[in-house]
């Protein structure tokens, strides 16, 4: 039986005066999928999910993330959807517990969930006696599995990740990515951009964006086959080879 879908957009467009960042874009993801969302920079991927979690109005098209409508359901949507980000995730001046605690009370979860469910996340991670240590004291891999926990402790329908994993070792990222297949079991959407384009070979479905419009879309196995190549990176560069914006 085929998974519902999630997030499901139809000629999203988003314009800044004469420029448009994003050009009719179309898509939809399912339950459960890891969807990697790729693109040089500039080629409109910031400027997609901004508009996916409800933080940017399109200028036209449609669309809907967990149920709701992007344009009319904005504040709905994002109590259904997690958060990610390379440049800010974590207070450094807060402890362990209290970053949890913050966020989970900003997603809206009750004092006696937070207690529930951040023992529980203790537990699994094995960081029991981090719990009231300043975030800026514990290592890089613990502050992501932090960040990814953070995100993901009220149980989203969807969890945006934007180059969560910029910046870290090979071996970390391995680490974050077998929380992200956890979180794609137990049925969590996970919709990620990345520069490292092997981690393009972990997800189920691959995007890839040129100048504001999706030029290919379908898993890493199809993709290599369609533009004869070996790895995601020569897709991607066989894609986005024509791009007028970007570095």
């Amino acid at each position: 039986m085929a998974k519902e879908t999630v997030i499901s957009v139809k000629d999203l467009t988003k314009k800044f005066g004469s420029f448009t960042a994003v050009d009719h874009i179309t898509l939809q993801v399912r339950r459960g999928e890891i969807f990697g969302f790729l693109g040089a920079n500039g080629a409109g991927k910031t400027t997609a999910m901004r508009m996916l979690c409800g933080l940017s109005f399109p200028t036209s098209g449609t669309g809907t993330v967990a149920g709701y409508d992007i344009l009319r359901q904005a504040e709905d949507i994002k109590r259904r959807i997690g958060y990610m980000s390379q440049k800010f995730s974590l207070y450094e001046n807060l402890t362990v517990w209290e970053n949890l605690n913050l966020f989970a009370t900003i997603y809206g979860m009750s004092a006696k969930s937070i207690r529930e469910k951040t023992d529980a996340v203790f537990r699994v991670l094995g960081m029991e006696n981090m719990r009231d240590v300043l975030v800026k004291e514990i290592p890089l891999g613990w502050k992501q599995k932090l960040a990814f926990t953070a995100a993901t402790l009220h149980s989203p329908d969807v969890v945006f990740l934007d180059e969560p994993t910029g910046g870290v070792d090979p071996a970390t990222r391995r680490k974050f990515w077998e929380m992200i297949y956890r979180a794609s079991s137990e049925g969590m959407t996970v919709f990620v951009t990345t520069h490292y384009l092997d981690e393009a070979e972990y997800c189920h479905r691959v995007s890839i964006m040129v100048d504001g419009r999706i030029k290919a879309l379908d898993s890493p196995a199809a993709l290599k086959q369609q533009y004869h190549a070996a790895t995601m990176d020569e897709v991607f560069r066989i894609v986005a080879r024509d791009a007028q914006r970007g570095e």
